[in-house]
């Protein structure tokens, strides 16, 4: 009989990062709000890190955020994460429930096929038909499971679900009940404590299906902001990159002079200026850490399958198109504008930037 790999691509957070919960659990001394796992000091070490504990950082970017985060989730509103595409949202959401519940698996993920049964609950028809509404037949949806357990769920992209499925949460923010009539007419589901709910949304899906102001009463909203420390960049892209390779036991020479060429690009076209101040055109791609990183990624494939093993500035390079022309042919003039007056500058003095100019060069003549 073949044997299934059972290595997982992505596992849990709680999964991944178990260890470490149960490190912060086991010491943990602050007091915990009503049904959560860890207080919440110790879910902040867990997502900020804590060197006296080796609990490695696992989110870049404003701590304060973090912590306006868990006050948000302990109080009687959820917790709205809005932001360009490519900011952690997700992830951010994922680590929190994680520390908060000890699961991020109760999840909707939004979209414009989601249906009341995702957020409320829907029947297995089979046993409908045979018993007729009753408990064991009821399917409950992540919300009323989250209910139920006095757990968080995580709404993703809420933005993009129908308007009327978005105002299912609001009676359930704001009163934590659930009723089910077809059980009779008391018959209701009350959230226990702990229960909260998070949601995404990228600022690009502004106007798919705007939330209505009842709903958004009922969340605190935090901008999750890309990355402008070029370190703290540097320090995520690494990470991410040698976690990946190191999944698929894949060893490449990676400089630091290459991830320099990578993040400072990426940061120049983000904010439209050099470090030297130089003003650029933004492009409209999306220029966040989490595509730096899949360059990145991609760049060490191509060295180690393609190549030599060395990762070197041609590599981000003939990467770097696949962000650049995805949404906006217009982005490539921008680029072309960059190559002109900032790259071959840069070329001048240095090996790498002469590669990334050499491999940039075929984009540039496609507009």
């Amino acid at each position: 009989m073949e044997q299934r790999n059972t290595l997982q691509l992505r596992p849990s957070a709680e999964t991944r990062f178990a260890d470490e919960l149960a490190a912060l659990k086991a010491a943990d001394q602050g007091r915990r709000p009503p049904g959560w796992a860890l207080s919440a000091r110790a879910a902040r070490s867990f997502i900020l890190g804590d060197s006296k504990l080796s609990i490695r950082r696992k989110f870049y970017g404003d701590d304060a955020l973090v912590e306006r985060a868990l006050v948000a989730l302990m109080s009687e509103q959820g917790l709205m994460l809005v932001g360009e595409p490519g900011t952690a949202k997700s992830m951010l959401s994922e680590l929190l429930a994680a520390a908060i519940s000890g699961s991020s698996m109760l999840v909707v993920q939004g979209s414009t096929g989601v249906t009341e049964d995702h957020v409320r609950y829907g029947w297995n028809y089979a046993l409908l038909i045979a018993e007729g509404p009753t408990p064991r037949a009821l399917v409950p949806s992540p919300v009323m499971e989250a209910m139920r357990l006095g757990r968080v769920v995580r709404v993703e992209e809420l933005t993009r679900c129908p308007p009327e499925i978005q105002d299912v949460l609001i009676s359930v923010l704001s009163e934590k009940v659930m009723a089910v009539p077809e059980l009779g007419e008391s018959a209701s589901v009350y959230a226990a404590p702990g229960f909260s709910v998070i949601g995404t949304a990228n600022l690009r899906d502004r106007g798919v299906h705007e939330m209505s102001s009842a709903l958004k009463r009922r969340f605190n909203f935090e901008t999750v902001t890309p990355l402008t420390d070029p370190a703290l960049e540097t320090e995520l892209i690494r990470q991410e990159v040698d976690k990946r390779l190191g999944q698929a036991d894949i060893s490449v020479n990676f400089p630091d002079e290459v991830t320099d060429l990578l993040v400072t690009t990426f940061q120049d076209l983000r904010r439209g200026q050099t470090k030297d101040q130089v003003p650029l055109s933004k492009p409209s791609a999306v220029m966040s850490t989490a595509e730096a990183v899949n360059i990145a990624h991609a760049a060490a494939l191509e060295a180690a399958f393609l190549g030599n093993g060395d990762v070197g500035g041609g590599h981000i390079g003939r990467q770097l198109h696949g962000v650049i022309v995805k949404d906006n042919a217009e982005d490539v003039k921008k680029v072309r504008a960059y190559v002109d007056h900032i790259v071959k500058e840069r070329a001048r003095r240095s090996k790498v930037w002469s590669d990334f100019l050499g491999a940039v060069k075929p984009m540039k003549d496609e507009s």
